[in-house]
């Protein structure tokens, strides 16, 4: 261990002129010399066993394409997911979170609780291929309305008590066809949620969602949204998007008890992407630097389309 001696007097310099005791001042750097240093007293550490891995799973056979707005990111086919629960059974990804693109879309999203649905089919397809991976599922209308809204739709207006009696069929459908997890969150109206809409297909056709989804500048809101869910039998709690909300993270974990997830949303992984492309950063290293800051912040669980990739890099396997 490092240690400092004390002169017998205050005054008195030690070895090399520097005065110690009461006035000596630390040498942070004593412990950064070396990548062995650093990591023995790393202070937050990122794990793949702590990653959830986004998936969107589409009609067809054959599919795998890539999402312009993503990169590195596919709408996937069924047949396509046994192969990719393989690939984060072998990185020790241990969930994924699935997003489904209906064959047809109404005003009253109904294949989001269909039995044959697509996200429904997909949950028994993995479960069939890898039983032991976690399956969760995005309980929410905009994929599958037509209006890209995310509930029933009167007047311009999401009618709240025409669409929980839907959402609660959606989550119960997904229950049945043996998901693990059924995710919902009170989410903040954000920008950096853009390349998902792309990805899934739901942008909304008019109007937008500032009504229903919860203004940025609002902590304490936030918090009363927690609670409100906890209060309503969540297992789990959830910050998203996570980059511009760390601070909601770290008052969420201390306040609250229950397992912190954050979702690193697409617009977070796009602007990494699109600048590590431009070559204005290294991408290895914003990630990790941007993974570390939300599990600093107080997450325990990180939903990220990074997940691959840094569970690579973690275990060696890739420069």
């Amino acid at each position: 261990m490092t240690t400092t001696r004390t002169p017998a007097h205050p005054e008195q310099p030690a070895a090399g002129g520097r005065v110690e005791g009461p006035q000596a001042f630390a040498r942070f750097r004593r412990l950064r010399r070396s990548q062995a240093l650093r990591d023995l007293v790393r202070e937050t550490r990122l794990s793949p066993q702590g990653f959830v891995y986004p998936l969107f799973v589409a009609h067809g056979e054959n599919v795998r394409r890539e999402i312009e707005s993503m990169p590195g990111q596919y709408q996937l086919s069924l047949d396509m997911l046994d192969a990719e629960a393989g690939e984060l059974s072998a990185l020790a990804i241990p969930a994924v979170l699935l997003f489904g693109l209906p064959a047809a879309k109404d005003d009253a999203g109904s294949e989001a609780y269909a039995d044959d649905g697509i996200v429904q089919r997909a949950v028994r397809e993995l479960k069939r291929a890898t039983p032991g991976l976690a399956v969760i599922t995005d309980v929410c209308l905009c994929e599958y309305t037509s209006h890209g809204h995310c509930g029933i739709v009167v007047e311009g207006e999401v009618d709240n008590d025409q669409t929980l009696p839907l959402l609660a069929r959606t989550a119960v459908s997904h229950a049945r066809a043996g998901a693990d997890i059924v995710a919902y969150a009170a989410k903040q109206t954000s920008a950096f949620y853009g390349p998902f809409r792309v990805a899934a297909e739901s942008a909304p056709q008019f109007g937008d969602r500032h009504g229903y989804q919860m203004d940025p500048a609002n902590a304490r809101e936030a918090m009363r949204e927690i609670e409100a869910d906890i209060e309503e039998g969540a297992d789990i709690v959830m910050v998203k998007p996570a980059l511009p909300n760390l601070d909601l993270i770290a008052r969420a974990r201390e306040r609250f008890d229950l397992p912190l997830a954050a979702y690193n949303v697409s617009g977070e992984y796009a602007m990494v992407k699109a600048a590590a492309a431009a070559g204005y950063l290294d991408e290895r290293s914003a990630t990790l630097e941007v993974l570390t800051a939300i599990r600093r912040a107080g997450a325990d669980i990180i939903i990220t389309y990074h997940a691959k990739d840094v569970s690579r890099w973690l275990s060696g396997h890739q420069p």
